[in-house]
């Protein structure tokens, strides 16, 4: 990934000194299980532990091997030799190279999840705390990008942390399925490693044994967790879409802070541009793409290949260090989001009440006319306002079949805005709790 776009807590996890780590640890759990059933001797497993924890792995040293050896694992296992000595002849024992690299791959997108998870907190967290502050902060609802009928800004942003609540539970449980731990050796039969080293191995990092794994692990898991950051991705352009429409110069009801020295445009000194939920749009992009190449991976050859491998070298890395830096911004756009609240009454005002046509139409069939004929008494004063630029109280209020069955009073009593608000407590309370 571009450095432009990744955050160093995300970028660590798929470095090659991080890779190589892992894998060592895996092979040293691996021999710490094997001695403690008397596969090899423990004294040769300590050593392997201490001359293996205190090794600094060569990255160009490993590359070398590599350019020989043509396998990236056996090149690893070459080179810890160089540090381990004589007793490594016991690494890797009844093991295959998919036992630690599918291992180890389930390490790092643990960890990758648990960064994601805290940065899903940290927007959580500015999503509830810009919805209590604006959740009486009456804005105008559009359907098809129209005038639709008043809801409060705090409502927007309570849709949004409802939305990143379940994209957490839907990431909690794709960080619980990718978890497993595959140490079952060629085919993944146990033929010639032992069971228990595996349950060991997982105990040791944090995962759970593979039920049943064909020398590798089932890539359907790797499927449903890419799924899931690309879901989250969809949720990440959705409020950047809000945040860029309510950015455009003719709503202006919300827009990203514009620092001290920013620059809109090279050209334009005048332009304050909705740069940071574009590039979230974008990144959003980027994401979803990684989701069907690793659908594409759930079908390897019998018990294995290695066409999933150079996927997920790619998207691995790219999709949670490109999901990291969204979330992070994303949050960042939401914590410094300049609201405003005149616009917003201005735009609520800008179609002199038609927004309250649904009322009418609903005291019309109360009064006791059939539906069919109110909605032609609502929508034929509704169209003088759209054409003619009329006042559509006044409109009502002069039309004689709508005042056959409403006085003044219940007209008038139907252009409250309080009305359409007066729910927000429960919204707000099936979205927070009740605090």
């Amino acid at each position: 990934m571009i450095p432009r776009y990744s955050r160093p807590e995300m970028v660590s996890i798929w470095s090659p000194e991080t890779r190589f780590r892992i894998w060592f640890e895996i092979e040293a759990y691996a021999c710490e299980a094997m001695a403690d059933i008397g596969m090899i001797p423990k004294e040769a497993a300590r050593t392997i532990w201490e001359k293996g924890s205190a090794a600094k792995f060569d990255i160009e040293r490993i590359d070398e091997i590599e350019r020989v050896t043509k396998h990236d694992v056996i090149a690893f296992l070459t080179h810890l030799a160089e540090f381990v000595g004589p007793d490594a002849r016991f690494i890797h024992q009844g093991m295959t190279s998919s036992d630690v690299l599918d291992t180890c791959l389930a390490v790092q997108l643990s960890r990758a999840s648990d960064i994601l998870l805290a940065d899903i907190d940290a927007l959580l967290a500015a999503l509830k705390r810009r919805a209590f502050e604006h959740k009486n902060t009456v804005t105008i609802g559009r359907s098809h990008g129209i005038h639709a009928e008043p809801t409060t800004f705090g409502v927007k942003l309570a849709q949004a942390h409802a939305e990143f609540s379940r994209c957490r539970e839907r990431l909690v449980r794709a960080r619980e399925e990718i978890a497993t731990c595959a140490i079952s050796g060629a085919v993944g039969t146990f033929a010639n490693i032992d069971p228990r080293v595996e349950e060991h191995v997982a105990a040791r990092l944090g995962l759970k044994p593979e039920p049943v794994s064909t020398q590798v692990i089932p890539r359907d898991r790797h499927a449903m967790f890419f799924a899931t950051l690309a879901v989250i991705a969809s949720s990440i352009e959705r409020l950047a879409t809000e945040i860029r429409h309510l950015q455009r110069t003719e709503v202006l009801e919300a827009e990203e802070y514009f620092s001290p020295g920013q620059k809109g445009s090279s050209a334009m000194p005048h332009k304050r541009n909705p740069v940071l939920t574009e590039n979230l749009t974008g990144l959003s992009r980027m994401v979803r793409s990684y989701a069907l190449p690793a659908m594409e991976n759930v079908a390897l050859w019998h018990e294995r290949d290695i066409s999933h491998s150079s996927v997920e070298r790619m998207i691995g890395p790219d999709a949670t260090i490109t999901l990291d830096f969204a979330l992070a911004r994303l949050a960042g756009v939401i914590d410094k989001l300049v609201v405003y609240p005149e616009n917003m009454m201005k735009n609520v005002e800008r179609l002199h009440g038609l927004i309250h046509s649904q009322r009418i139409l609903l005291a019309l069939t109360q009064a006791g006319v059939s539906r069919e004929d109110a909605y032609r008494l609502v929508q034929r004063n509704a169209m003088k306002v759209w054409e003619q630029g009329a006042d559509f109280l006044q409109e009502l209020l002069s039309d004689p079949d709508v005042r056959a069955a409403l006085s003044e009073e219940e007209i008038k009593d139907k252009f409250d805005l309080g009305y359409h608000t007066a729910q927000v407590d429960t919204i707000f309370r099936r979205v927070f709790g009740a605090a």
